[in-house]
């Protein structure tokens, strides 16, 4: 674990109690659980918290195409990995591979979702790859016997794209109860996301939560904004690049929104956990804790940052897209509460791409 994430755990990242809540009696700490995806920047830190927290993890990861073997010592050698991690192998291509992992798991956490990097495949390609996956993924749920809770890993651009919020919405904020419109997002003038992406994380988590309505499961979707902080994976996650394009110097307009609305790493993985041991979670839960617009981050990282020299730059010449603003109302009336704010999430990320020599 990098000097990074040793820091949050001083901070109290890392105890026992997720910050100021005591664990219910659903889930206290202690027995078997799934992550799909495991090499990736939300899953291998939240394996990092499940692991600190006294869960035996179970993590999958898939096999790497190229025929090398994937270097996950960043995993394996995470404390209390020894005892408490074991690493299967799963594709979501073949969705009975991950049988094997989930059977006697307690909840299963879907992370895991195709990568098209080069978005050569089509919507329908995508979408089909996703929910398959998914759905045999769940069914090996069901199979098993023994899992009580399953969490689905969504994206806000299930939320972003209601109907109303034409392009560039209409300043109001979305809530759990709001779903996106393909059209809505189709007739966006400017686009940040593929609609491969869109149209498969709603078909995805829609189906997610029809499935454990049919068949007893308790399902919960996370709904999570761009994601940002340290990481523990070895390479760069996109997320956290976007949010610090322009550092980078990728002034790029594919990266620039409006509004950024973002959240910390470590809250999205306290989140998450949280809800685990919740009596009751049910259903989706929006997970954003910081909303702010372009010009209020470009002054941000040049006030917080100046090493960077960002160069003046007349932002409101740049097209960029308009969102929504997000509630997390549900999960903080549950008694969740954020760690972590804007000069945190930005910290961590900067300062974890610098010991990585991204920056």
């Amino acid at each position: 674990m990098g000097r990074e994430e040793e820091e949050d755990d001083k901070n109290g990242g890392g105890e026992r109690k997720l910050g100021d809540e005591t664990a219910s009696s659903f889930f206290d700490g202690t027995g078997l659980v799934c992550v799909t995806g495991g090499t990736g920047f939300i899953a291998s830190w939240l394996i990092m918290r499940l692991l600190q927290r006294g869960y035996s993890v179970r993590a999958t990861v898939r096999t790497n195409p190229e025929g090398n073997k994937k270097d996950i010592s960043y995993l394996t050698e995470l404390p209390f990995a020894s005892e408490r991690l074991k690493i299967f192998t799963a594709d979501l291509n073949e969705p009975e591979s991950f049988k094997p992992a989930i059977e006697g798991c307690k909840a299963v956490f879907h992370v895991a979702h195709p990568m098209d990097p080069n978005s050569n495949e089509t919507e329908e390609i995508v979408t089909k790859r996703t929910v398959q996956g998914l759905m045999g993924i769940l069914k090996s749920c069901v199979d098993a016997k023994t899992v009580k809770r399953f969490f689905y890993t969504s994206s806000a651009v299930t939320v972003f794209y209601g109907v109303g919020s034409g392009d560039g919405g209409n300043g109001g904020e979305v809530d759990e109860s709001v779903w996106s419109d393909v059209e809505v997002f189709r007739n966006q003038k400017e686009k940040r996301v593929s609609s491969a992406y869109v149209v498969s994380k709603m078909a995805a988590e829609r189906a997610a939560l029809e499935f454990g309505g049919d068949n007893g499961l308790e399902v919960v979707t996370v709904v999570l904004p761009l994601v940002v902080g340290p990481f523990i994976s070895p390479s760069l996650p996109s997320s956290v690049f976007i949010s610090l394009a322009m550092i980078f110097g990728t002034y790029k307009e594919k990266y620039l929104f409006d509004t950024y609305n973002m959240v910390h790493i470590n809250d999205v993985a306290r989140a998450m956990i949280y809800l685990l041991e919740r009596p009751v979670a049910k259903g989706r839960y929006i997970c954003s804790s910081v909303e702010m617009k372009i010009d209020e981050v470009f002054e941000l990282l040049s006030t917080k940052f100046p090493q960077f020299q960002l160069p003046p730059v007349d932002l409101k010449s740049y097209r960029v897209e308009k969102r929504m603003s997000l509630s997390s109302k549900k999960l903080r009336s549950e008694g969740f509460e954020f760690k972590s704010g804007a000069d945190e999430i930005f910290a961590g990320a900067i300062k974890c791409c610098q010991a990585r020599g991204f920056l």
